[in-house]
């Protein structure tokens, strides 16, 4: 028996439910445009955050008393993690979960053991998953935790880290898709420097390019069907992250022929972190034709770091919804909690909370969002206000008819005195809040 045995069961009870383990604006199988809830969100719980991390910080010690915290044969805790997690997810009704490998076995003394833990708890998860219907949305290897990454991993100056690191990601990528994974997951925690002083940029960029080259061969060697995944972070552990942001990394997967074979897990609280917001970072991937999937979270804007909490602004959600249902939906992404409870929410039932309000606030922003792609009132205007490209000078323009010179003489012949226009920006946010608003009554 462990704690988590004794949670309930979370259902759909509706906007004017009283009890607070019940959702009241997630009906998994509401339809809005076309699809349920359940198929636009696709929601995830991570392991790390939920499972694994024990409520330490760099302060002070655990505080979550969990039964797998606890001295004992590395395996069974990781099974007994095991029976947790699904337990859990189960009780929420998520349809997926997500992890790194070295949440789910235990990394042991060597790559043998490595290799030997890995394979024993994916026969574990592969069982929970036929047992409960909970499927794996994505995997990922933990390439910053363990000492031998304090250098990086990919761009380590080592080329033996480099080779550990390799053997993990080979290992949890074919984990992932023996598991039936929609997504492999790669973020570059330590791929990045503390000081110029001892890094060498051009080296470790080709090193970095060349590792991600060596999983895209491995993907289709193996016959994995799923997205490959990079995860933008600006900084945190490192001073400075070389996936800095989604245009940064765009640019470095077309200096190494990848932008056709890797997309974006895009994290709000990263965003934040890079000086974006969350709704750019999806808007500049989709527009780059790289967006794949979510870490569903939000920051503190008094902290300057990653914290991690669960996302609970709809206006915020809202405009993010906004960007993916206009970019064709979330695909074979999905939303993951990549967000854990607060360090003295130390209860189980504290997750539950954690994630139920979550749920309800991403089912409550993508069905304003809806509102607002069936209106087409924001589309409209957009359309409006750049309509003149669409004449003849603004296609002669894009498509090269014109250069620089013939250009000026048509603007100095034709008397050109352009005068601008209103952009409209406060009735275009009170649309968004009447959206919002039209859900929330």
């Amino acid at each position: 028996m462990t704690s988590f045995e004794s949670l309930p069961q979370v259902r759909y009870e509706g906007p004017q439910s009283t009890n607070p383990l019940a959702y009241r604006h997630y009906d998994a199988k509401e339809r809005v445009m076309g699809k349920t809830l359940e198929q636009h969100l696709r929601l995830a719980v991570c392991y790390w955050h939920t499972f694994v991390w024990p409520g330490s910080d760099v302060f002070g010690q655990p505080t979550f008393a969990r039964p797998w915290h606890v001295p004992g044969d590395e395996l069974t805790l990781a099974r007994r993690k095991a029976d947790a997690a699904f337990s859990l997810i189960s009780r929420l009704g998520v349809p997926f979960y997500t992890f790194h490998d070295t949440d789910v076995a235990p990394e042991g003394a060597s790559l043998a053991d490595y290799r030997s833990n890995l394979s024993a708890m994916v026969d574990v998860l592969a069982q929970k998953q036929q047992e409960t219907g909970i499927a794996l949305l994505w995997g990922t290897a933990n390439l910053f935790s363990h000492p031998r990454y304090a250098a990086g991993a990919a761009s380590n100056p080592d080329p033996e880290v480099f080779a550990y690191a390799a053997t993990q990601v080979f290992s949890a990528l074919n984990a992932t898709h023996r598991l039936g994974g929609a997504n492999y997951v790669m973020w570059g925690g330590r791929e990045g420097y503390d000081t110029l002083l001892n890094t060498d940029l051009r080296r470790e960029r080709r090193q970095l390019g060349r590792f991600m080259q060596m999983v895209v061969e491995q993907k289709h060697k193996i016959g994995f069907q799923g997205q490959l995944l990079i995860e933008p972070k600006p900084l945190e552990p490192t001073k400075h992250q070389y996936d800095y942001d989604s245009a940064t990394v765009y640019g470095f997967l077309k200096d190494f022929g990848l932008e056709h074979e890797i997309k974006l897990n895009i994290e709000a609280n990263h965003a934040t972190l890079a000086g974006h917001s969350f709704q750019h970072e999806l808007a500049t991937a989709a527009s780059l034709g790289i967006f794949g999937s979510v870490d569903a979270n939000r920051g503190d804007p008094q902290n300057g770091w990653d914290t991690d909490q669960f996302p609970n602004s709809v206006e915020d959600l809202t405009l993010a919804m906004y960007e993916i249902l206009r970019a064709g939906g979330i695909g074979s992404g999905g939303f993951n909690f990549d967000a854990k409870v607060r360090r003295q929410s130390m209860d189980p039932v504290d997750i539950l909370h954690g994630h139920v309000g979550a749920i309800d606030a991403l089912a409550l922003a993508l069905k304003s969002a809806a509102r607002l792609i069936e209106s087409r009132e924001l589309e409209k205007f957009v359309q409006q206000r750049y309509a003149n490209w669409d004449g003849e000078l603004g296609r002669r323009i894009l498509a090269g008819d014109m250069n620089l010179s013939q250009l000026a003489e048509h603007a100095f012949v034709n008397d050109f005195r352009p005068t601008p226009a209103s952009g409209r920006q406060e009735w275009l946010e009170n649309r968004v809040n009447a959206a919002i608003f039209a859900g929330a009554a």
